[in-house]
Parts: C-alpha cells; structure tokens; sequence
C-alpha cells in the first residue's frame, strides 16, 4: 500500500508535467486552430536554454527567463511566419509548424551538439519529501507538480475570471464583434501563441532535472503530447488535464509493475505463447498512451472532454 502512495503521488506529478506542456498546445489550437508540431522543440529549448541561464544565474533566474525568451520568440514565429501563410489554410500552418520541429532540432544540435546533458536539481528542492517503506518521493516532483498546479489556477482565473478571458472566450465565437469592440484580434492570437510556447518552455525548465536534455527528446516527448490533447478532446483545457493524468499515471504504474504478459494472461485463463508470456508490463510502458489514443479514436472520437461535431 505505502508503495501504491508513492508510485501514485510519482503518476501524478508527471501527468501533471505533461499537462504544463500540452495546456499551451490545447490554447494554440482551441483560438488558432493550429495544431502545432513544434510545440514540443519549444520545450526542448526551455530545457537548454534553462540549462545555460542556471549555469551562470542560477535554477531560479532560468525558471523566469526561459520561458519569457522563449514565449517572445514563439510570438515572433506567430506574427511573422504563421501570419503569412494563414490565408491559404490549415494545411500551410501545419507543414510550416512541421518544418519548424525540424529546423529547431537542427539548430539544437549546432549549438549544443549531439551528446546528451543533465540538469541538476537545486539544492533546496533535492532529496525526499516523504519516505514509505522502501519507496519516497522526491521534493522536487512535489515542487514540480506544485507549478503545475499554480499554473492551472492562473489559466482558470484569467480564461474565466478576468476580462481578458472575456475578450478570449468571445473572440472564439464572435471574431467580426469583438474587433467591431476595437479589439485587435490577432494581437490576441499572437498573445496566445506566445503564452503557449511560453508553458511549453517552463515545463523544459522543470522537467529537465528528471530527464536527459539532449535533442531527440522533443520527438520522444512531443507525440505523448498529441495524444494528451487528442485523448482529451482536442481544444478542451479540462480534457487535456484528464488525459494528462490518466497517462501519467498509466505509465508509472506500467513502469513500477513486476507483471508479465504471462501472468496476467494465467489469471484471466487466456492462453498465451511462451515468446509473448516473458514480456512485462513495464517493457510495455511506453506503448500504452498510443494503445489508449488508438481505443479513444475507436470508441470516443471526440476525446474524453471534447465536444462531438454535431454537437458543437
């Protein structure tokens, strides 16, 4: 059971993660309606560019800087480069997002080469934060799911409380109103595009004390994330934290399980080849977000959250 607490609290923290990071993906899509394949290369640059800002200012300067250096430029990329092919379709945007998780990956491995870095984690947040039996989770994934959580609040507070999420929410649904109001409209969309890379960033900040920065991992943790959003319900802010933590979770418990295929097939009376029986459930682990995505397209296409098109 103490092993249970720990391995969950360790399932949440990284779902969590993985909301940070698809939160801003869910933003882009729900106002832009682009689904944007280099949000993961924007979370590995937070990671790296975290990583040279706390080699010289400390993990707490980079906490805040990357993810304003990184924001702008996403920023940038929206006023400059999305702005210009929006006019000739969704189809543009996507092949110019997917060149960009390309070049960036290129550039990344100009800049800080090939090899594999790591990221420490700060002093004050290394060590245990509760020790069960012979399992413990660490401060640093409390503190990482802490951030996340804060996070969350502030999104809810400013899509539902504040006047900005008003003018949002309404530009949605009332594009030609609200500019007819003197709000600038795609002043808005690159805001959002901003805050978006934004999240991304922080979560490579936080989340590279716990992973290995080098630069396949956009690609490795890129695609978790689409199936994050699309699980969830594509443009659904409640969904993607559903899915994020069904996942997270998911993958935890895979991970920690000592259970083979074997095994489970014997309790269920299923009969099963010796070749696939020595598999485990953790050799398994990361097969288990598409395993889901591809059961939610089957049965529940609109995500777990989302809204059916004859709904909407």
């Amino acid at each position: 059971m103490q092993t249970f607490v720990v391995e969950l609290l360790n399932g949440l923290s990284y779902g969590l993660l993985l909301f940070m990071l698809s939160a801003g993906l869910t933003l882009i899509f729900s106002f832009l309606g682009v689904l944007n394949f280099a949000h993961a290369s924007f979370y590995m640059l937070g990671a790296y560019v975290g990583l040279a800002v706390a080699a010289r200012a400390g993990f707490w300067a980079a906490l805040f800087v990357a993810p304003v250096v990184l924001g702008a430029s996403g920023a940038v990329v929206e006023r400059v480069l999305l702005r210009r092919v929006r006019p000739h379709g969704p189809l543009h945007e996507l092949l110019l997002t997917f060149g960009l998780a390309y070049l960036i990956a290129e550039i990344a491995k100009l800049v800080w080469g090939l090899g594999s870095l790591s990221a420490p984690v700060p002093a004050l947040l290394d060590g245990p934060l509760l020790v069960l039996h012979d399992a413990a989770f660490s401060r640093y994934r409390a503190f990482m799911a802490a951030i996340a959580i804060a996070t969350l609040a502030l999104m809810f507070v400013v899509l539902r409380v504040s006047r900005t999420g008003l003018v949002l929410r309404a530009a949605l649904t009332q594009r030609s109103a609200v500019e007819a109001l003197g709000h600038d409209v795609p002043r808005i969309g690159t805001l959002i595009f901003g805050v978006g890379t934004a999240l991304a960033a922080l979560a490579g900040v936080i989340g590279a004390p716990l992973a290995v920065v080098e630069p396949g991992m956009a690609e490795a943790l890129g695609s978790i994330v689409f199936v994050v959003v699309i699980v969830g319900g594509l443009g659904s802010l409640a969904g993607a934290f559903a899915a994020s933590l069904l996942i997270g979770c998911a993958q935890t418990f895979a991970v920690g399980s000592t259970l083979s295929l074997g095994g489970v097939a014997a309790a269920m009376g299923v009969p099963l080849a010796p070749a696939w029986g020595r598999i485990t459930i953790a050799q398994l682990a990361p097969l288990l977000p598409y395993v889901l995505l591809i059961a939610m397209l089957a049965c529940r296409p609109e995500g777990l959250l989302g809204v059916r098109d004859d709904d909407a």
